[in-house]
This record gives structure tokens, C-alpha cells and sequence, in this order.
């Protein structure tokens, strides 16, 4: 009888398990063109490319997951999911995530409309502005720190890229868009945004993978991020960057966060 109740308490306890193991790693990401998106039903882009990649030289299985942003994040710190990706690095997620080698690098910068002649070199360029951007994110608080250095900026929060740009080709009531480059020159591509332009660069970050503290082995983590380091060195990642024309980490794959 002991031994049947014993066997049933198992069941029960690897039912609730979570679902991500060593054998199988789950990456969520989010819509985020153009670094990860939906085509054909597959998720797509250079994150997801480059995890293909070092899972295969791994010999793991990988499989991948596109979210609502806040969903991909409890998934996560839930255990069901293994990873997130591309995400920056800030203070609060190196409390809860292991992160990969330095990915990709990127640029943070300021859109205007085509008839504002502004180019953008310095913070003090856009005083007096209002300024949309995506937020609660690592974009919008990148624009805090601008709005503490500059007398006069208004910052204006939008639930997602797209309406930020929106708003400024309409002309409601925004003077700019600060935004990643790549992921405003996507949008202005699909929404044919023809009066939008990019003025200038802000400042230059990194995108990593982050994998939860709480529900990854380890050992996982580090293999994983030994091969992203193996082919960092071989040029393959910086090969699969430079197919999307996005600029691969430089002389600093070597170094974990």
C-alpha cells in the first residue's frame, strides 16, 4: 500500500514538474522585428538563427516560443520556458537571469519627420522635445537618463513600437520617437512611413540570451555559452549577423556579463 501511495506522490510531483529540461531548452522572444518575428509559422530572425545554431553543435534540442512580452517574461521566471532573447542587460534582470555572451550589437537613437532638418549628436539637440518611445522598457529607460541630463523633455510612453511611430508621422502631438534603430527602420519599411527619418545615434548596447536562475542547470548555461563563445571565434555567428546587415560584438565575445 506504502508503495502505491509512493508511486502515485511521484506521478503527481513529475506531472508539476516544469516543463523545460537539459535534453530540451525553450527560448521565448517577443514580436520584435527585426530581430525575431513569425514567417511561415516558424520564429525567425538572427536570435533565433544563432540559438539553431549553437543548440545544434550542442546536440540539444530547441524549440522556440513568440509572445506577448509579458507573457514570454512569466513564462520564464515560471519555469516553463528556459531563456529569453534579445534582451539588453540591466540590474534587475541580473537577479533572476544567467546571460549569454554579447550577441549582436545595436543603436538607441532619435526619429524625426523629414521636415525637421534636426541631426541629432547630443542630448541637448532634443531639449524642449516630446519624445516617444516603448515602454516599461530598457528603451524608455535609457530616455530617463537623457531627460535628467536636459533642462525641458517630455516623455511620452507607448505600449508598443509601432503607435510611437504612428503618432509622429500623424503629427499627434509627439516631436520624436526615440527607438532602436533597426527596429524603427523595420517599422517604417512595413507601416510605409514615408515622412520618418533617422537623425541620429544616442548610444550603443549589447542583446544577450538570459536563461532563469532558478530553472536551468548551470552546467546548461555554460555549455551554451562556451559554444556561442566557439562560434563567435569561427565567424559563424558574425556571419549570420552580417546576413541581416546588424553588426556582430567585436573583440568582446569572450566575456560574460
Amino acid at each position: 500500500m506504502k508503495k502505491v501511495l509512493f508511486l502515485g506522490a511521484l506521478c503527481i510531483f513529475l506531472i508539476h514538474l516544469p516543463r523545460v529540461a537539459a535534453e530540451q531548452l525553450i527560448f521565448n522572444t517577443q514580436n520584435f522585428k527585426p530581430f525575431s518575428y513569425e514567417a511561415d509559422g516558424i520564429v525567425s530572425g538572427p536570435g533565433a538563427d544563432i540559438i539553431r545554431a549553437v543548440c545544434k553543435n550542442m546536440g540539444t534540442i530547441c524549440s522556440f516560443e513568440l509572445l506577448p512580452w509579458t507573457r514570454a517574461q512569466h513564462e520564464v521566471r515560471t519555469g516553463k520556458a528556459n531563456a529569453l532573447f534579445l534582451i539588453g542587460l540591466n540590474q534587475e534582470r541580473s537577479k533572476w537571469l544567467y546571460f549569454s555572451p554579447a550577441l549582436v550589437v545595436i543603436e538607441y537613437g532619435i526619429f524625426v519627420r523629414k521636415d525637421n532638418p534636426l541631426e541629432f549628436k547630443d542630448v541637448k539637440d532634443i531639449n524642449g522635445y516630446t519624445v516617444c518611445v516603448y515602454g516599461p522598457s530598457n528603451t524608455s529607460r535609457s530616455l530617463e537618463i537623457i531627460k535628467k541630463e536636459i533642462k525641458d523633455l517630455t516623455i511620452d510612453i507607448a505600449p508598443h513600437d509601432e503607435p510611437a511611430f504612428k503618432k509622429l508621422s500623424n503629427r499627434q502631438r509627439i516631436d520624436a520617437v526615440y527607438s532602436n534603430k533597426d527596429v524603427g527602420n523595420a517599422l517604417i519599411k512595413q507601416l510605409a512611413l514615408t515622412n520618418i527619418r533617422y537623425s541620429g545615434c544616442h548610444l550603443k548596447i549589447k542583446y544577450y540570451v538570459g536563461f532563469s536562475k532558478q530553472f536551468n542547470d548551470k552546467a546548461v548555461v555554460d555549455k551554451f555559452n562556451t559554444t556561442c563563445q566557439m562560434l563567435y571565434k569561427n565567424d559563424l555567428i558574425p556571419k549570420i549577423l552580417k546576413s541581416y546587415s546588424m553588426e556582430p560584438v567585436k573583440n568582446e565575445h569572450q566575456v560574460l556579463p
